[in-house]
């Protein structure tokens, strides 16, 4: 695809241009790209009836696709159909016994990782928690729980409840310090930016399409190591985790040498190409444009929400907040109809409403929020201070 300006890239979203759509943590918005690339599968399936050759095609296409996104060699990828495919996938690879048992996880995580982990207990592992401290997870409240006993540190790169972003870099070195394996959870970032998992230090992430890659969901992504991939044998698994799937093999287990191992059934081929085109539509623009415009209008309503006594969930820092930033609400469902009702598409968790900017946004869609947002103060808690002075006013 040839490269696109931020005017082109946002023209391929047809939603933009009836919606102020802010609600990409939850679901990218769907672009003409990938609507046209699954119904081009469609065609091939209607023209070809059982083209596996040629879709198989796609999904190792895919795998090198995202492997340059995230900096890493197609053989370190495993194209999934969820997360939580790939975190069970790795769970089931750890062996908890001896002195390495221990899982520790922040409070930030979203429940898929927590729970996968929570249902190793049974086979001897020891899960504990690292708490929030004034809505911050620091690596130095890591440094006080992570030590010789950890085996691994599952860690979201940024909190779905209240957009904190994770010093991943930081948490890496500690994790290799004390001979622990940091599993980044990337699915609230990944497109958001540039990301280069080995200057980050990592040793395996997931993350998936629907949000910020722009696809489908149905695909997902894991990264291991390459070190790592021999070493960790998985028993959740399939016939596409084998050296040769199509040689269907019942009586021999062979594992393949690359990431595939991790990987199970038959792939999801329609998701496959939708999740091709979203990639690609990424790279047209770039990651660093698309980067810039999210610090842009997340600093904006930051901004706006401080001038106007609003509180805010989200770290002010920018170095410690991703694409999504959090405002409190008295009743945030009913704001997000509210908004709904003003063409403003966003979401919710807990008290929380949840704006999340993307490449295809632009200051016209902050404004029309802020006006939303204004027009539905009411609904917003204030800071102490600012609530006195206009009972006093």
């Amino acid at each position: 695809m040839a490269s696109l300006t931020p005017p082109e890239f946002r023209a391929r979203f047809p939603i933009l241009a009836r919606r102020t759509y802010v609600n990409s943590c939850s679901q990218g918005a769907l672009s003409m790209d990938v609507d046209a690339a699954m119904r081009r599968f469609l065609d091939s399936w209607n023209a070809e009836g059982s083209s596996w050759e040629a879709w198989v095609g796609e999904v190792e296409r895919l795998r090198a696709t995202f492997a340059t996104l995230i900096g890493a060699d197609a053989d370190e990828v495993a194209v999934l159909p969820s997360a939580s495919v790939g975190i069970n996938a790795i769970a089931s690879s750890m062996a908890f016994d001896g002195l390495r048992r221990r899982v520790v996880m922040g409070k930030f995580e979203f429940p898929t990782m927590a729970q996968v982990w929570l249902a190793q207990r049974p086979r001897g592992a020891e899960v504990t928690w690292v708490d929030a401290v004034n809505g911050m997870l620091p690596t130095e409240s890591y440094a006080r729980t992570v030590d010789e006993r950890t085996l691994i540190v599952p860690a979201t790169h940024v909190c779905f409840r209240n957009g904190h972003k994770t010093d991943i870099a930081a948490l890496a070195a500690l994790c290799r310090h004390h001979g622990a394996y940091l599993f980044l959870d990337d699915y609230q970032c990944t497109g958001t930016g540039p990301i280069d998992v080995r200057a980050l230090g990592v040793d395996l992430m997931v993350t998936g399409t629907v949000k910020y890659l722009l696809g489908p969901s149905g695909v997902a992504f894991l990264y291991v190591r390459r070190e790592l991939v021999e070493r960790l044998v998985p028993t959740m698994t399939g016939w596409f985790g084998r050296v040769n799937p199509f040689a269907f093999s019942i009586d021999r287990l062979d594992w393949s040498p690359s990431a595939r191992r991790f990987e199970s059934g038959t792939p999801m081929i329609p998701n496959v190409y939708g999740a091709q085109a979203g990639i690609e539509l990424l790279d047209a623009v770039g990651l660093k444009t698309i980067e810039r415009t999210v610090a842009e209008l997340t600093a904006g309503l930051i901004a706006w929400a401080s001038n106007a006594g609003v509180t805010v969930a989200t770290p002010t820092d920018p170095t410690r907040r991703g694409p999504l930033v959090v405002l409190r609400s008295v009743d945030a469902p009913a704001l997000v109809s509210r908004l709904a009702a003003r063409g403003i598409i966003a979401s919710c968790r807990d008290d929380g409403v949840r704006i999340s900017f993307h490449g295809y946004n632009t200051q016209e869609d902050l404004d029309s929020v802020t006006a939303a947002l204004e027009a539905e103060s009411r609904m917003l808690r204030r800071a102490k201070v600012n609530q006195e002075q206009e009972a006093r006013s």
